[in-house]
C-alpha cells in the first residue's frame, strides 16, 4: 500500500518535472524473477527505473541510509535492503537471491557507482542472474535530470545468458557482464529498446 501510494506521487512528480517517457515496458515479464540492469547517472535512478512499471522493484541501498531517521524506515518499507560499502556481504547476496527466486523484481546498477559514460560493469548482476534464473532486462536512462527537460527510460528485451549457465568461472561472469553492459550502452546510443 505504501509502495503504491509513493509510486503514485512520484509518477506525478516525474511527469511534471522531468517529463519522463518510459519505452519498452512490455519487455518486463508479468511474473517470475526479474533483474532490471540499468546504467547509473544520478541518485534518483532507483525511482526512475521503477516508477513507471506496475511490479514492485527492490533495490540494494547503502547501509548508512537505513540509520537515517524516517528515511531508513521509508526505504526499508519500500523494498530496499542494505549493502555495506566496499563490497556486498553474504547476507546481501542471500537477500538478493531470495528476492529473485521468490519471483520478485530487483533493480541493480552493474557499474556500481554513478557514471556519465559507458561504464564497465561489475560481475554481481551476472552472478545474481545466473544463480537465480531470473529474466535479465537491460535498462537505459537517457537525458539530464533537469527540470522540464525530457528524461527517458528504456526497457530492452530479455538478455539470453544461457550460454554461461553451466560455466561458473570468473571469465564466464565477465563475458555475461559485458553482454549486459553492451546491451545497455546500445540502448543509450539508439534511444530504443533492443531486440534479443
Amino acid at each position: 500500500m505504501l509502495y503504491n501510494f509513493c509510486r503514485g506521487i512520484l509518477r506525478i512528480f516525474y511527469a511534471l518535472v522531468f517529463r519522463l517517457e518510459a519505452v519498452g515496458r512490455e519487455n518486463i515479464p508479468d511474473e517470475g524473477g526479474v533483474l532490471l540492469c540499468s546504467n547509473h547517472i544520478n541518485l534518483l535512478d532507483p525511482p526512475t527505473v521503477g516508477v513507471k512499471i506496475e511490479r514492485k522493484v527492490h533495490f540494494m541501498a547503502k547501509a548508512e541510509l537505513f540509520n537515517v531517521p524516517v528515511l531508513g524506515w521509508l526505504i526499508r518499507n519500500l523494498g530496499a535492503f542494505p549493502v555495506k560499502r566496499g563490497g556486498v556481504s553474504k547476507e546481501s547476496i542471500k537477500t538478493a537471491l531470495t528476492i529473485l527466486k521468490e519471483g520478485k523484481v530487483m533493480g541493480i546498477f552493474p557499474e556500481g557507482t554513478r557514471k556519465s559514460g559507458g561504464g564497465i560493469g561489475k560481475k554481481g548482476a551476472a552472478s545474481f542472474a545466473l544463480r537465480s534464473n531470473a529474466a535479465v532486462i537491460p535498462v537505459a536512462i537517457i537525458g539530464p535530470y533537469k527540470p522540464f527537460r525530457k528524461l527517458k527510460v528504456i526497457y530492452g528485451a530479455p538478455i539470453d545468458l544461457s550460454e554461461f549457465k553451466n560455466d561458473p568461472s570468473s571469465e564466464s561472469l565477465e563475458l555475461a557482464t559485458e553482454k549486459i553492459m553492451s546491451r545497455i550502452n546500445e540502448m543509450k546510443q539508439t534511444g530504443t529498446p533492443t531486440l534479443n
